[in-house]
Parts: structure tokens; C-alpha cells; sequence
């Protein structure tokens, strides 16, 4: 066994303090070497804005004709919800929008019938006043007022029935209205997605019933790519909307992405127990969005992914470089 004496105890002793302490300030001396000096950083995930596709009302699913992982483009049809009660209702109230037709049409005929009448009538009154002024005895007074009130009753009777007509108008904008809502229910049956990007979960599958607002699939929006960070009062307060950022991902520490600060946290909070800082004796923090340019997105859509952890650093004095190690370096 081998014996070491004191002194070769102490040096190996000063040599062991000197290596674990050196190890735990290299993560410290990047912060604070001057080619540095003017950009903050934290520790982040990529995320990008997830947009679920659900139903509108109650339903079946019909089917589905996308799967986990997929490419989808804005508007393109995901998925199909049962629709058959639907179209029933539909043909229904298209019947109904006839029938009210139909029956504005018979009032209209009826309104003219009834001004035929009302026309008869005042001629008949006209002719006997002519005679009564004329030849008093060929009609009695009794007649006259007898054909005022066959006006009265003609002229009412018309306005009753033009009064049907405008009930009947009615009756069809109302029938209208009801095809195109079931028209609208007909095509929310139809689901599709607003924006293009990836599906990220399949929530349901074919001949499943689901509620109002049930979900069916997860599309992730791969032109709104970000990575929160969180950093303290004193370094968020240096931050301004559109302050040029750096990322660089676990996976390919050998690139360095740019982005942009989109969104800076009106107030300050605790830090989540999931992000871990450098200063854990600071707890109030803001949080930080650091957003990918949406062209560069697209110009490398099939190797964007989420999830993937990573450090974002934003330049937090406007006049200062970036450093070597953050300047941009994409894959080709």
C-alpha cells in the first residue's frame, strides 16, 4: 500500500481545489470575459405556437386523413366530422324556403283578387251616387250607404292581404336564414387548419363522439418558432422589443442561430422550476421570447423541431459586438 507523506498530501490536496474550483467557475468566466461584455443569456427551449383543431358542436368523426408528424398547409381539409343529420336538416329547410315561396305567391295572387274587389266596389258606389244625384228615385239612400260599406269592407280587405304578403317576405328571409346557418354547420363539419405547419398529436380517430370544442389534432405553426428565457430585473430592464438574439441549440452547439426579442414580460415573476439560471439568488425574474425570423423558418422547415433545450443570449448594450462564439453560423 502506498504511503504519501503530508506535504504530498497538501499539494494533492491544493491541486484538487484548484480543479473542482476552476470547474465550477468555467461556467462563470464566460459571462464575464470582456469579448461578452453587453449581452445576457438563459436557458430555453425551442417552442413554436400550437394550434388545435376542434369541433364546432357535437359530433362523430368521420375521419381523419392526416397523421403525427405530417406537413399541412393553411386551409388544407384535416379531418371530417359526420355530417348526415346535418344535410337532412338542410334539404328540410330548403323545402321550407319553397313552401314560403309558394305561399308569398298565393298571397300576392290574393292581394290582386282583392283589389279586383275593392276596384268593383268603388264603381258600384261611383254609379249609384250618379244616379241617386241624377234620378233620385231609381236608388234609395239605403243602397248608397249599403256600397260605402262594401268599399270600406274591400278596401280593409286588401290591406289585410297586402299586410300577409310583407308577413309571407318575412317568412322567407327567416327560411333563408335558417338554410344558411345549417349551410355553416354543414361546413364546419369540414375541418381544416388556418395556418401550415406540422401535426404534433392525433387526438381522436374515426367513429369517436365528440363534445362541443372536442380536439382532433395539434398543428404546430413552424413559422412561429421562439425560445423563452428569463433573466433578472437588472438585465431585463436593458432589453427592448426587437433587440437582436442569439441561439444556440444542445444538439448543434456548432451553429448560432439569430432571432429577435418579440415579447419582454410587463411584470416580473418567479422563476419556473424547470428553467434554471445562473443567479439562483435572484427569484424574481422576466420572461424573455426570443422569436426565429419566420423566412429563415421556412428556408429550413423540415429540420425545425421543438422541444430541443438550448441558451439564448440577447445584446443588452445596442453599441456592443457580438462575440466570435455568437456570431452566425447556420447549416448549410
Amino acid at each position: 500500500m502506498t504511503r504519501w507523506s503530508r506535504k504530498t498530501k497538501i499539494v494533492i490536496g491544493v491541486l484538487l481545489v484548484l480543479m473542482l474550483g476552476g470547474g465550477l467557475l468555467l461556467p462563470r468566466l464566460f459571462l464575464v470575459t470582456p469579448e461578452t461584455e453587453g449581452v445576457a443569456s438563459g436557458n430555453g427551449r425551442i417552442e413554436a405556437t400550437e394550434i388545435d383543431i376542434a369541433t364546432k358542436t357535437a359530433g362523430r368523426l368521420e375521419d381523419v386523413l392526416v397523421n403525427e408528424g405530417d406537413f399541412v398547409e393553411p386551409g388544407q381539409i384535416l379531418a371530417h366530422m359526420d355530417s348526415q343529420s346535418l344535410l337532412a336538416e338542410l334539404r328540410h329547410a330548403e323545402a321550407r324556403v319553397n313552401q314560403a315561396y309558394a305561399e308569398r305567391d298565393h298571397a300576392t295572387a290574393v292581394v290582386n283578387q282583392r283589389k279586383s274587389e275593392c276596384a268593383l266596389a268603388e264603381k258600384d258606389l261611383k254609379r249609384s251616387e250618379s244616379l241617386f244625384t241624377h234620378n233620385p228615385g231609381a236608388v234609395s239612400r239605403q243602397q248608397i250607404e249599403h256600397n260605402k260599406m262594401a268599399v270600406e269592407t274591400a278596401q280593409a280587405v286588401c290591406s289585410a292581404a297586402e299586410a300577409n304578403v310583407g308577413n309571407k317576405e318575412a317568412l322567407i328571409q327567416a327560411a333563408l336564414a335558417e338554410v344558411d346557418r345549417i349551410k355553416v354547420a354543414v361546413d364546419d363539419t369540414v375541418l381544416k387548419t388556418s395556418r401550415g405547419g406540422r401535426v404534433l398529436y392525433r387526438l381522436a380517430e374515426p367513429g369517436e363522439v365528440l363534445p362541443a370544442g372536442g380536439k382532433v389534432l395539434t398543428v404546430l405553426d413552424l413559422t412561429d418558432v421562439y425560445m423563452t428565457i428569463f433573466l433578472p430585473t437588472a438585465q431585463a430592464g436593458l432589453v427592448n422589443l426587437g433587440a437582436e438574439s442569439r441561439l444556440v441549440l444542445d444538439p448543434i452547439p456548432d451553429y448560432v442561430v439569430p432571432a429577435s426579442v418579440s415579447f419582454i414580460a410587463p411584470r416580473a415573476q418567479f422563476t419556473p422550476k424547470e428553467v434554471e439560471t445562473r443567479t439562483e439568488r435572484e427569484k424574481l425574474m422576466f420572461r424573455i421570447k426570443l422569436r426565429i425570423d419566420p423566412e429563415l423558418l421556412i428556408k429550413h422547415i423540415d429540420e425545425v423541431k421543438t422541444g430541443v433545450p438550448g441558451v439564448g443570449y440577447v445584446r443588452i448594450d445596442q453599441t456592443a459586438e457580438w462575440p466570435p462564439q455568437l456570431q452566425i453560423k447556420l447549416p448549410e
